[in-house]
């Protein structure tokens, strides 16, 4: 059974006219009554009585007719729904990001994708490079912020470089200021500073314990185990420092004190990864965009 039949079906039963069915569905007659014999004789059926001047259903063509009306309905259903998604009027993307990027990134260019495309579903999961890499692999997300380089490069994924990220020393403004009251503080004045410190797997811990090391000491932790905003409340009540994102920082208001470090500093690099064996949705791939053009 073929949908095309079903729509000459439809169309003779609708007008009781060979004829002018074909016209209704731009065929010529005889390829119209063709099908429609094609059809019985697949469904094993009269499905109209023809006499000169006079077509009729049959009681298999009267079975017939509400199911084909509902068949192409569904297909009228399908094709509107798919356009829709096409057109950017409903969908959906899965986006991951790191904490820190949630909190610094991209409350501005989600609320530009809101504006524009009020219909589309922002599904925001986050996590580490490490879990989001892991996600996007299985099919669980669209898109993925992460930081480079990737602790496990994988040539399944595309990554496209999206900003270069400076790393600050946030501190309580009631407590010493880090670097004996500097203005900016080198990473070898975090020794003896006790460090608020991330919890195990975020980026932002791995970098600053490789700076501490790289510089000759081990960090002294505070406290441990947070994410961004339990780090940054920690901060504000004087527990201890933390490095963060720049960005982070300077959303974060008042009840911090925020420190540049000397250069060379400490940056980080955040890229935009997606499946290159698969495309992403138009709804994700116009997200991908706005990132990149922000």
């Amino acid at each position: 059974m073929q949908f095309h039949q079903l729509q000459y079906f439809v169309a003779v039963a609708e007008t009781r006219h060979f004829t002018r069915a074909a016209d209704l569905v731009h065929v010529a007659q005889p390829s119209l009554s063709q099908q429609i014999k094609a059809l019985e004789r697949e469904l094993g059926a009269d499905l109209f009585l023809r006499a000169r001047g006079n077509i009729t259903l049959t009681d298999a063509g009267e079975a017939l007719l509400p199911l084909a009306r509902r068949i192409l309905a569904d297909a009228d259903t399908a094709r509107h729904e798919v356009l829709e998604l096409v057109q950017l009027r409903r969908g959906r993307v899965r986006l991951g990001a790191t904490p820190s990027l949630c909190t610094g990134l991209l409350p501005d260019v989600l609320r530009a994708f809101h504006d524009r495309y009020p219909g589309v579903r922002l599904l925001i999961e986050e996590g580490g490079s490490h879990d989001l890499v892991r996600e996007l692999a299985r099919g669980a997300l669209d898109l993925a912020l992460v930081v480079l380089p990737l602790p496990t490069p994988s040539p399944a994924l595309t990554t496209v470089e999206l900003l270069r990220e400076d790393l600050v020393v946030v501190s309580s403004p009631d407590a010493p200021r880090p670097g004996r009251g500097r203005r900016t503080v080198r990473v070898a004045d975090l020794e003896g500073e006790r460090l608020v410190m991330f919890r195990h797997g975020y980026d932002l811990r791995e970098l600053t314990v490789a700076a501490c090391r790289a510089e000759g000491f081990e960090p002294d932790f505070a406290v441990e185990g947070g994410e961004m905003d339990a780090v940054l409340g920690f901060v504000r009540a004087g527990l201890g420092v933390a490095v963060v994102p720049r960005m982070v920082a300077a959303r974060s208001g008042r009840g911090l004190r925020v420190t540049p470090l000397a250069r060379p500093g400490l940056h980080r690099t955040i890229a935009l990864a997606h499946r290159s064996d698969v495309a992403p949705p138009r709804a994700a791939r116009e997200l991908h965009r706005m990132l990149l053009e922000r």
